[in-house]
């Protein structure tokens, strides 16, 4: 139990450069980046580490999955979009507090799944990871039109905040967020149809509407909706970024959220 407590606050601390940093003037994109790169380094690596007993099912592992898969997904994002590095005042420090989450929640009686049953292990981890990096990317996402909104409330009322000066522009905000909403749409429905193909395999029925399913399938119905609505009415601002968060909140629900009521409301 002591090392595993050595082993989160290390996965801890290496988040919390990347995620003070930001608050600073004079931050340059470079040193940003490494810190970046160090935030996803030591979730990753606490991850993996894990990941060689089993898939761990408690709620503690999957906050860590979720923050090593979005930082690291962040990091990428980053190297492709130049604008994107000044979202890390708002992504950085909430990955910090669902590492001190993971923290806090972490038991020693953490269950473990071994991946086995009527399908083959390689499809069960292929789902898996579908799932994650949905999150992953739709975390990111919904970081992005969080900033848009917070700049264009910024813009109406004529008082720049110091944490709007440091955030993209509207326009690039609502770029990299639509465009990653994109990405996540059609990553998510992947994992539905995968998802579906193991419901098939194991109980003859391709779609058990349980609470998962349920709000996975809200998710992708509202993400495509708003999608569509930006694409041929021009949906965005305020409406776009909250219908964006309502999208997360769902998933949230769905993945992490599930988690939370197996594991600690018992």
């Amino acid at each position: 139990m002591v090392d595993t407590l050595v082993f989160h606050l290390v996965a801890v601390a290496c988040l919390l450069p990347a995620a003070v940093l930001p608050l600073s003037r004079f931050i340059s994109p470079l040193t940003q980046g490494m810190a970046t790169v160090l935030a996803a380094m030591g979730p990753v690596a606490w991850v993996t580490l894990q990941l060689a007993e089993g898939w761990h099912t408690g709620f503690s592992a999957t906050l860590w999955v979720i923050v090593g898969v979005s930082s690291l997904l962040f990091f990428l994002v980053t190297m492709v979009n130049r604008h994107a590095w000044r979202l890390s005042p708002l992504i950085m420090p909430y990955l910090a507090l669902l590492g001190l989450a993971a923290l806090v929640w972490a038991r020693e009686d953490n269950p473990v799944m071994a991946l086995r049953g009527v399908m083959p292990p390689a499809w069960l981890v292929f789902h898996i990871l579908v799932s994650v990096v949905t999150y992953g990317l739709l975390t990111v996402a919904a970081v992005a039109a969080l900033g848009a909104f917070l700049q264009e409330r910024a813009l109406k009322r004529k008082r720049p905040t110091r944490l709007s000066r440091l955030l993209p522009s509207v326009a690039e905000s609502e770029r990299l967020s639509v465009g990653l909403l994109a990405i996540s749409e059609a990553v998510l429905g992947l994992g539905l149809i995968s998802g579906m193909v193991l419901e098939t395999v194991q109980t003859g029925v391709p779609l058990v509407l349980d609470h998962k399913t349920a709000l996975s399938l809200m998710a992708f119905a509202i993400i495509g909706g708003l999608l569509a609505a930006h694409r041929w009415l021009g949906v965005r601002g305020r409406l776009a970024a909250r219908t964006m968060l309502l999208a997360y909140l769902l998933l949230t629900l769905a993945f992490p959220g599930i988690k939370l009521i197996g594991d600690g409301m018992v």
